[in-house]
């Protein structure tokens, strides 16, 4: 019996001894993101012991939900006008916005062939995937790369829209596109033959920022894990996800 008491008082001090009040937060995350944000919340939880849990979807899509009333805590768009209108409409916390990462576009052959500047030029694939332009930040990045190198009128009909950058993705993984437009994250560790990244001259800058709100106000986990974001273990991870870092001044770091 007093074997027993012990062992029963060994379990509770154990589990009195880990995180001072964990919680759980949810978190709405722009598709492009998805292997930093698993990457992000296991660092996260080890150090908090807050749990998270992710809905990912095109940006569009989840403002979307948000303004709907979708039980999202905080919000990881990838750009900053769905964040700046979710202060604006009173649907996130003003003041708590800021810029997690800058995103990369990539030109996407899915292993096939190399991919190199010229390709789109001297290939003319029958197809070519993006993610709807609408919705998805790296659809638009897409659509004003095309326009920059004079090509928008030759692909206007040999567009693949895929919902968001990783239905894009899975376009050109199928052969459903020969090649596509897709977030650099998601081809980083590849051979770099296998993609062309497209310089920041030829689109907008894809700068992508978090908000908390205003249903996570008052919910540690969710503030937690946008501080956390913000600190030197997260920037590492999203550096070597595939991102440039933001700058104090707002534009992009190589980290």
């Amino acid at each position: 019996m007093l074997m027993l008491r012990f062992a029963k008082l060994l379990l509770l001090l154990a589990l009195l001894s880990g995180p001072a009040f964990a919680g759980d937060t949810r978190v709405a995350v722009a598709t492009n993101f998805t292997h930093a944000a698993r990457a992000l919340t296991t660092a996260f939880e080890r150090e908090t012991g807050h749990r998270v849990r992710f809905s990912f979807g095109a940006t569009g899509q989840l403002y979307a939900q948000i303004s709907q009333g979708a039980p999202f805590d905080a919000f990881l768009a990838a750009d900053q006008v769905r964040p700046q209108r979710a202060e604006v409409e009173g649907l996130a916390v003003r003041g708590s916005r800021f810029t997690y990462a800058m995103g990369a576009l990539v030109l996407y052959g899915g292993n096939k062939r190399p991919v190199q500047e010229g390709t789109l030029a001297t290939t003319a694939p029958d197809r070519l995937a993006i993610a709807n332009p609408a919705t998805a930040p790296y659809g638009a990045a897409a659509l004003e790369t095309l326009a920059a190198m004079g090509l928008l009128e030759t692909y206007q009909e040999r567009l693949v829209r895929g919902t968001n950058v990783a239905q894009a993705y899975q376009f050109i993984a199928t052969g459903n596109a020969e090649l596509g437009f897709v977030a650099l994250a998601q081809v980083f560790d590849q051979a770099p033959t296998d993609y062309w990244l497209v310089p920041a001259t030829l689109h907008r800058p894809i700068a992508q920022d978090a908000v908390l709100l205003t249903r996570g106000e008052t919910n540690d986990a969710a503030r937690a894990f946008l501080t956390f974001l913000q600190g030197p273990e997260a920037r590492a991870i999203i550096s070597r996800m595939g991102y440039h870092l933001p700058t104090a001044k707002g534009g992009a770091s190589d980290g």
